[in-house]
């Protein structure tokens, strides 16, 4: 009478036949080069494809949360709070720039700081998004390097993709660029970092240009 393997038998079959041969490798390894180094021999042998499965795998994690990051450009327009930023960078044309591989630091206005820059500037919305000024006063609010907040030890004047700089000095608890505060630091981008900021920062150009102090 014919019997048919089930899937538990055939797998236990196999397993043991994969176990022999683990065996007899040991067994010739030792009658070639002493016991202990078919020890060591086997050792590696067993270690390496797990060494490997860890290594492709830690990879491959890293790589899905970058991906699930996404840019500067993805982090802020999944934020309500940066409606009027990410219209403004898109309205400059650069939204493409911001989702380049950088590395980039963006200090973000909220809404709320827009407002309060629009109403101290006697501007509409409208008006800013068509002012010739409006990439420069964006660019201002990026600096072409990754700088997470602990890196800010002592005051510095970074350039800004605009050409100008800012100041940028740490004070208790936190971090402030020129007059504005960072609000929360350390927004994590694919591409960089965003810290959010209470103010709209104008170039001293612009700013001049603007009657703005």
């Amino acid at each position: 009478m014919n019997r048919t393997s089930t899937p538990s038998t055939s797998g236990a079959r196999r397993t043991a036949v994969a176990l022999l041969a683990v065996a007899a490798t040991a067994l010739v390894i030792a009658a070639c080069g002493g016991s202990d180094d078919a020890t060591t021999s086997a050792a590696s042998v067993a270690a390496a494809p797990a060494t490997t499965a860890v290594a492709e795998a830690t990879t491959a994690a890293a790589e899905t949360d970058t991906a699930a990051t996404g840019t500067i450009v993805d982090v802020a327009a999944a934020n309500p709070d940066f409606s009027i930023l990410v219209a403004a960078v898109q309205k400059a044309g650069l939204a493409e720039t911001l989702a380049g591989p950088g590395p980039f630091t963006v200090f973000a206005p909220t809404n709320d700081a827009f407002a309060a820059a629009l109403t101290a500037l006697g501007l509409t919305q409208e008006e800013l998004l068509a002012s010739p000024d409006l990439a420069g006063i964006l660019t201002y609010h990026v600096l072409p390097a990754k700088v997470m907040a602990a890196d800010v030890t002592s005051e510095s004047t970074p350039a800004t993709v605009q050409g100008e700089t800012v100041d940028v000095k740490p004070v208790s608890g936190g971090v402030t660029v020129n007059d504005a505060t960072v609000t929360t630091a350390d927004v994590a981008a694919s591409n960089g970092v965003i810290h959010v900021i209470d103010k709209v920062l104008l170039p001293p150009t612009v700013a001049a240009k603007l009657g703005a102090g």
